[in-house]
């Protein structure tokens, strides 16, 4: 029988926010085995750093430009020939997700045959005097709300503990039982699938949380874990702002700013924690898989959308391209040596969220689909030397704020469209970007050859960036193209 294959995706988690990568305080110590057991990439990154596009590109394989999605916008249906899921579906396996999908409709399965969904707070379906007319705020048919409801009464909500979902400044511990938490829910109904499953199968499982994407919450055992601990502090590039005369930081909710330093350090820990309450309900997971006898027969790799910059030169939440925001943990284990990986391997390569399709479709011998832009990450993880991509282009689509940047892991160059700034960061002498590096006499040549590349894959879009020759500032901007809205 093929490999079981299980997908395990967390929202909103820092690239260097892992104990094997050697962070100063935070703790996993079940990702840190599954990093034993196969191999971790030290330079993956997200294209687009916000959900939508992040799982668009994890769900078809697909570079942002294929699948449309260069920025933000909910309430865009998901229309795509091919997904990860649907393939393996094709190939005789038991597909099932568990927790966020993030698609539109909620309740599209994508090629799954079952999603057992809860997304968390999300506006469009929340906000009641936009639905009034269709009653249809009854959240898209969440899972979580109804269960958490029936667990300890009909006035549980999310909203309870008074926390913006996208808060990245303010936290508090969560108030109810850690069994009804959102994470624990999200392995609870898993392991509940490893009951029911077809044992005439393999399976493909995505088991995909909420946090620690805000709110930030964690039970309270996990808080105590880092509250009193002396936390790093943010890095503050020399490019950074360092006033905030609007007091933007004193919104729960901003992106940038300067923020009260007791609440910031309250932040950070509520985030480590949610990060370390996951890692435990991971480690409870796979002692389930081991019960039903699945964790040796089970390829596994583990991911993020995108991270978080908490407080990272005075910025908040994601969306740009700097180390905390586009780095994500990405790692391919293989418990029962099935794959013939390099065990407590580490690969210097970029890789890009586009590659988890291609690589799991690998894993299983799997058909890929032709319109997949990524590619398999296993022959990064034999004892031999492979050509690979030179670097990966991101970009998002967010006002003034829009932006480019293409990466090789080594170096960084970002060009910010509506302005025309430049920024080029050395990532092996700087890994926090705290020196920008694009005025610099010394760094013109490496400038030029990063913006040559990037004109490269800008050329032929349809919003303008450029004539083939040079970057063109101010061209409007739109979080999907053209061929998504049809």
């Amino acid at each position: 029988m093929k490999p079981n294959v299980l997908l395990i995706m967390v929202d909103q988690m820092r690239g260097d926010c892992l104990s094997v990568l050697g962070h100063p305080v935070v703790d996993t110590p079940n990702i840190d085995q599954l990093a034993q057991n196969g191999v971790l990439f030290k330079n993956a990154y997200t294209a687009t750093p916000t959900c939508v596009p992040a799982r668009a590109a994890v769900l078809t394989g697909m570079s942002q430009t294929s699948t449309g999605r260069v920025g933000y916008q909910d309430k865009v249906p998901w229309n795509y020939k091919h997904t990860l899921p649907g393939e393996f579906a094709k190939a005789g396996y038991h597909t099932q997700a568990v927790g966020k999908m993030h698609v539109y409709p909620a309740r599209n399965l994508v090629g799954f045959h079952n999603v057992v969904l809860h997304d968390g707070y999300l506006h469009y379906n929340r906000f009641k005097h936009n639905n009034m007319e269709t009653e249809s705020y009854n959240y898209s048919g969440d899972d979580y709300l109804p269960w958490l409801k029936n667990q300890v009464g009909n006035q549980a909500d999310l909203i309870d503990l008074g926390l913006d979902c996208n808060a990245s400044t303010v936290a508090r511990p969560w108030h109810l039982p850690e069994a009804v938490h959102p994470t624990n829910w999200v392995v609870t109904e898993s392991i509940d699938f490893l009951r029911r499953r077809d044992p005439t199968k393999p399976f493909f499982l995505k088991m995909s949380f909420v946090r620690p994407h805000p709110p930030f919450d964690p039970p309270q055992v996990f808080f105590d874990m880092y509250k009193d601990l002396e936390l790093p502090d943010a890095p503050v590039g020399d490019w950074a702002e360092r006033e905030d005369p609007k007091k933007s930081g004193y919104n729960p909710i901003t992106s940038k700013g300067i923020v009260p330093k007791n609440r910031l350090k309250r932040a950070q820990a509520a985030y480590y924690a949610l990060i370390t309450h996951i890692d435990y309900q991971i480690g409870r997971f796979l002692m389930a898989m081991e019960e039903h006898g699945v964790l040796n027969n089970t390829v596994i790799l583990f991911c993020s959308d995108h991270g978080e910059l908490l407080g990272d030169h005075n910025l908040f939440r994601k969306s740009l391209a700097y180390e905390g925001s586009a780095k994500v943990p990405f790692i391919l284990a293989d418990p029962g040596n099935l794959l013939k990986l390099k065990k407590n391997g580490m690969v210097e390569e970029v890789v890009e969220l586009r590659d988890i399709m291609p690589t799991l479709l690998d894993a299983a011998n799997v058909e890929i689909p032709e319109c997949v832009d990524g590619r398999s990450v296993l022959s990064l993880c034999k004892e031999r030397a492979v050509e690979w991509r030179e670097y990966i282009h991101g970009e998002h689509a967010s006002g003034q704020s829009s932006h480019h940047y293409v990466t090789n892991g080594k170096e960084k160059y970002i060009w910010y469209s509506q302005t025309g700034e430049e920024q080029l960061f050395n990532l092996e002498d700087d890994p926090q970007e705290l020196t920008n590096l694009a005025a610099v006499i010394e760094s013109a040549q490496r400038l030029t050859f990063w913006r040559e590349r990037l004109i490269k894959e800008l050329s032929g879009r349809e919003e303008g960036f450029t004539d083939g020759n040079r970057l063109i500032i101010g061209r409007e901007t739109k979080a999907c193209l053209d061929h998504l809205l049809g």
